[in-house]
This record gives structure tokens, sequence and C-alpha cells, in this order.
């Protein structure tokens, strides 16, 4: 099944974010022009109040409010959407500027009571006559309650919305405004201030504000931010998916070179120009595994062409003794030696087997082992008394020092040391002496077999420890020393083994040789 698109998922996720950060900024940039907006129109009800309070405070007596009605409704002009309205002392509306649908009453409105009692919308009515007269800029008298009350509407105070009524001697600010809606739903601002004339009366001043220009300019502000905010996401995850797709084509060159390693190009290196930083760390570990598996697959094929030709050999033996011994009747004698030299070389074979699998299962992550402390002293010793009877026919002498307690896998461990004094044995000149030495350290537990001999090549001791690696072709010629206890013969697999050992326990195993003698030092790690 394919996989989604990683430039999709990730153009979807950045349009997410865009949309998500879009809401936030738009809300936030909503709500300060809202609150900006109110704070100025709340500003200049509050000026135009305390304008209109001191005009009030100015005249004489209540009949001024109506001789004077062009100043006091001077404080709302030029603003279509403020409204004034004044009180005399009885209650009654004096003057009144554009309120005819900002204090319009609901149609069916009967009394000044009732709005009043049921906290229903502000509504001040005007008679038709004083309205005529306000929008011609004059101010006339107020016509009978009875006639207003017909003309559907109420011009009193008690039919004002509940409003806190402002004292003539307290100061006016912008948290004493009401809000209540008006005709229609119109939303509604407000204030109601009584102001003190110079014969001791009060009469009533409201300024109000009809809101609903500024919802329409916010709505309007509202679906712009909408808009602009859904065009910006799907703009933002275009763009973003292109760019992505732009940047993404480094690994797509790192794909496409890839490609082209196969198995008879395994040296083939992936090459991408100017990688960005992000991905060079990709690009070297993908070098690094083909390094490896190009060295891993040379190695096989090295130890498959070295496996099949040590294993052509003793077949060879085989099949060359049993053809001269079927060439011409023989005696008993010489078919006992034909079956003689096939069953040596057949152990060979065994061996050789049983080395190829131990390397196999070591290299497995699963390989178990035993690990166990013992005294590596006394097992150099158990050893060295194995092959006293190998020794004894190579006249050579095996001589065991020193003492330290080991962890490590018992049988590996006998194992390891069997091998190398197998090898030991087995170029050790006539009469020579080799020795098997432990010695115990603070960090490590050090384990060497040296022997006396012709030295070792520089060149050759690091590969010593390669599968079938001889330093002499004809070593595969010599005898086998035949030890059970791990003694590979001449199968070029024993110091491998040794190696792979010595791996497994975390180890390190080296060779060191002069012109006196040949050392080989185990390295066992404390843990």
């Amino acid at each position: 099944m394919r996989g989604r698109s990683l430039a999709a998922t990730l153009a979807f996720a950045f349009g997410v974010t865009t949309l998500a950060v879009f809401v936030l900024v738009g809300s936030f940039l909503y709500l300060a022009l809202a609150k900006q907006i109110k704070a100025q129109d709340d500003l200049d009800i509050v000026l135009a109040a305390r304008h209109a309070r001191r005009l009030a405070q100015e005249l004489v007596t209540s009949k001024g409010i109506r001789e004077h009605g062009d100043r006091l409704t001077s404080t709302v002009l030029g603003n279509e959407a403020m409204s004034l309205e004044v009180f005399g002392p009885d209650g009654r509306m004096a003057i009144e500027h554009n309120a005819g649908e900002t204090f319009a009453a609901p149609a069916g409105a009967a009394s000044s009571a009732a709005p009043a009692a049921s906290n229903a919308p502000y509504a001040s009515a005007v008679l038709n006559a004083a309205s005529e007269t306000s929008e011609a800029g004059d101010v006339s008298d107020l016509q009978d309650p009875g006639e207003a009350d017909q003309a559907g509407g109420v011009g009193t105070i008690a039919a004002l919305p509940p409003l806190t009524r402002i004292a003539a001697s307290a100061r006016i600010t912008e948290a004493d405004i009401g809000a209540w809606t008006g005709r229609n739903g119109a939303p509604i601002r407000g204030i109601l201030a009584d102001a003190r004339l110079h014969d001791g009366e009060t009469a009533t001043v409201l300024i109000a504000r009809n809101m609903s220009d500024r919802w329409r300019l916010l709505d309007r502000y509202r679906d712009k931010l909408t808009i602009a905010g859904a065009a910006g996401v799907i703009l933002a995850m275009l763009l973003s998916y292109l760019l992505i797709r732009a940047a993404m084509r480094p690994l797509r060159d790192i794909a496409a070179s890839a490609g082209l390693v196969t198995v008879n190009r395994l040296n083939t290196r992936i090459t991408v120009a100017r990688v960005p930083s992000e991905l060079e760390a990709l690009v070297n570990a993908l070098n690094a595994m083909l390094e490896r598996v190009d060295h891993g697959f040379q190695h096989l094929s090295r130890f498959t062409a070295d496996l099949a030709h040590d294993m052509r050999t003793p077949l060879s033996n085989m099949r060359g003794a049993a053809e001269v011994a079927l060439a011409r009747p023989r005696s008993v004698d010489e078919y006992e030696s034909v079956l003689a030299s096939n069953l040596e070389e057949f152990d060979r074979l065994s061996r050789m087997i049983e080395s190829v699998l131990f390397l196999a299962r070591a290299e497995h992550p699963q390989f178990v082992k035993h690990m166990r402390e013992f005294d590596a002293g006394q097992e150099l010793t158990r050893i060295a008394e194995y092959f006293e009877g190998i020794a004894d026919d190579a006249n050579v002498r095996v001589q065991v020092t020193g003492a330290a307690r080991l962890t490590a896998d018992l049988e590996l461990f006998r194992r390891a040391v069997s091998n190398l004094l197998a090898n030991a044995i087995r170029y050790t000149p006539h009469g020579g002496e080799i020795a098997l030495d432990v010695r115990p350290s603070a960090d490590a537990v050090r384990v060497t077999v040296s022997n006396q001999g012709q030295p070792i090549a520089a060149e050759h001791l690091e590969r010593i420890f390669d599968r079938f690696y001889r330093i002499d072709p004809s070593r595969s010629a010599l005898p086998s020393s035949g030890s059970s206890q791990g003694s590979t013969g001449s199968t070029g697999l024993g110091l491998a083994i040794v190696r792979t050992i010595m791996e497994l326990h975390g180890g390190t195993v080296h060779a060191e040789s002069d012109a006196q003698s040949t050392c080989f030092v185990l390295t066992f790690r404390r843990v």
C-alpha cells in the first residue's frame, strides 16, 4: 500500500498551523479594534454629555431649554449616530435631536409606566410637530401628554431604560455609560445626567449613540479577516507544498543514486551535489553501510573460495588414493593403508566443517555464553597437561606461569588457548620452549602464549587472524596436531576462531613477533 505523501502531509500541517495563527491573530485584531472603537465612542458620549450639561447649567429657568435648544443640540451635531434628549424639571421631554429611530418605542406602547416597569427598551416619543421642527433645526413646545401617547411614544424620564442617573454635582465618566436595545434591535449606549439650573431646578440630559454602524463596521472587518485568512491558508499550503517538494529534491537524488547499487556494483557510493547539512549524516551513514556490505560481500566471497579450495584438497587426496588402489588388485595391508589415509582426510574435513559452523554460530546475535569465574592459571596448567603427549612428540616443552581470577566462558577460553598452543607446537623448532602466562592488571587480565621459532613479518601480524589466511601456503600440508580440544590442524581457521572468541568476550587478541619469539596476547577486560 502506498503511503501518504510527506510533502502533502507537511503542507497540510503548515496549513493547519497557518490557520491557527490566522485565527489567533485575527481574533486579537478584531477584539483590539472593537475595544478601541468602544473606547473612542464612549469618550465621545462622555464629552458630549459633559458639554450638554455645562450648557444646560448656564440656563436660568427650564423655559430656557426650549429657547436655547439649538445650543444644546449642537453638542451632537455632525454625528448622525448621536442622539440628545433634555427633560425638564417635571420629567417631560423638552427637546430632542435625532431620537426618532434610536429612542422610538415599539409599536403598541401605550403608557410611560409600562416600559419602566418591565425594563423594556427605552423609547422617547416626540410629537409630529416637534419632530418636524427638530429636523428644521428649531425646537417647539411639547404637545399634550395624551397626544404624545397617541403618536406612538412616551416623552418622560419614567419611560427610560434602567440607567444610572448621574447627580448634578457628580463627574461624568465612561463608567457611567449604560447599554440597551432600541428599535429594530439596534444596540444603544448612553449616559443620563442631571444639570442644575440657575433657579435651582434640575434638568436631565440624555446623550446616546446608536452602535449599529459600529457593528456593521466590525462585521465587514471580520468578513475581510475571514476571507484573507482562508486565502492565506490556501496560499500557504500551496507554497509550502511546492517549497517542500523543492527542498526534498536531494532525497530523490539520494534514492536515485542508491538505485544504482547492485550486486556487481557494491563499490558504488551515494553522491549528491550540495547535500543539505541535515542530510549529510544520512548520506554518510548510507555510504558507510554500503562500504560494510561491500566489505562483507568480498569477505564472504574470499571465505567461500578459500573454503572450497581447502575442502577440495582432502577430497582430491581421497579420490587419488582410491583411484590408485582400484587401478589393480591390492593386498589387505594396502587397502587398509588407503582407508587409514582417507580416514585422516575425513577427520580434517570434519574439523573444518566444525570450525566453520562455530564461526557462523558465534556471529549470531543470540549466541549463548556461559560466563563464570575461574582460576586462569589452573586452566592453563590443565590445557598444558592435555597437550603434553603432542608436545613430547614434537620435542618441545610447555611452561605455565602466573595466576589470576577471570570471568569468561570456560569452554571458549579453553578453545582459544588450545588453538594458540596447537599452533605454537606446530611452529616451534625441536628442543624449543612454549610459555603460557597469565597476568592480572587494574583493568584487564592478559593471557600470553609465546614460542620460539621463525619471526612473522609485520605485514602479516594482523592478517593472520583472517579466515583461511596463511603466511606460507605450504602450511596446509603440515601434519595436524590432532587435538580434540579445538585444534583445527591446518584448516586455516584456528586463529580466526580465537579472534571471534575474544570479540564475544569484548576483549582483543594481537600478535607480537621478533627474532627470538612470537607471542600471542589475549586481553580480557574486567567487567
